[in-house]
């Protein structure tokens, strides 16, 4: 059986490797298919799929991993097999990246305010082209040894009420499914029961986003067992919605997750792959 991977990450956002390398590993974990999904991104999905066709045997599908708000909690929504040059996706990006520079430079300031120097620089690492999130702070804080590891930097310093939080730009799931439809794409929930919900509450935001056009939700995950991923897909199918999957791949961002198996038994299968791209 062939298996696919629909939730990556590279350098444009908060992974460790450029798309390129992730093209690379993806061909050598035996991939058919995996969607490079940066946060808030498509930056990299054209040099992604440029070189797939150089090396050929591996297939890229164009995504996005987008931040969204209900009334108490952020989620996010991937948009699959979408348009990553329509014109107002672009635009749309290009204006929550300003915010989300404009957030980066408070927390920056709040940090350096209280004697922990930093600089945009620092979090970049080298790649004037990645997105900011709270990893690259996180990475930060460990290199300068604030914190022995993320977990405790997102815990002590970052985390959501924390003293150096800040919250994203607070855009809604119905803006951002919009965006993904107008696009072409999939809009797909991702990894619904990492929001603290109960089963119940995840079913009634999945109920309230499907008359948006909510066309999915990713049922295999790296942290998913397989009760969770059995529960998952009877949501899906109750409601025919698209079942999809993916590992949630961030390089050395997070070492424990390998793309294509995730933390060892994640399997996708690309039997999968045909709803995405129909």
């Amino acid at each position: 059986m062939n298996y696919i991977d629909l939730h990556v990450h590279s350098s444009c956002s908060d992974g460790s490797l450029s798309p390129e390398e992730v093209v690379e590993l993806a061909k050598e974990a035996g991939l058919t298919y995996f969607a490079l999904t940066d946060h808030d991104t498509v930056k990299g999905v054209g040099r992604a799929i440029k070189h797939a066709k150089e090396i050929g045997g591996i297939n890229v599908v164009a995504g996005a991993e987008l931040s969204c708000y209900t009334k108490d909690r952020e989620v996010h929504v991937l948009g699959l097999n979408i348009n990553y040059e329509d014109k107002n996706l672009i635009h749309e990006l290009a204006n929550l990246e300003t915010a989300r520079n404009r957030r980066n430079e408070q927390m920056i300031q709040k940090f350096v305010d209280a004697g922990i120097p930093m600089t945009i620089e620092e979090l970049k690492h080298g790649d004037s082209s990645s997105v900011i999130t709270r990893a690259h702070f996180a990475r930060l804080l460990v290199e300068k040894g604030f914190v022995k590891d993320k977990a405790e930097a997102f815990d002590k310093y970052i985390g959501i009420h924390c003293p150096f939080y800040i919250p994203k730009p607070k855009v809604t799931p119905e803006h951002v499914i919009s965006l993904i439809k107008s696009a072409g794409g999939k809009a797909i929930l991702a990894h619904p029961f990492s929001y603290k919900y109960s089963k119940a509450e995840v079913e009634q935001l999945i109920d309230r986003l499907i008359p948006e056009g909510l066309d999915g939700i990713e049922c295999y995950y790296s942290t998913y067992d397989e009760g969770q991923i059995s529960e998952l897909r009877s949501i899906a199918f109750n409601r025919n919605l698209i079942v999809t999957g993916g590992s949630d791949f961030h390089g050395a961002i997070k070492p424990d997750i390998s793309i294509g198996t995730g933390r060892g038994s994640l399997r996708v299968p690309e039997k999968l792959i045909s709803a995405i791209l129909a």
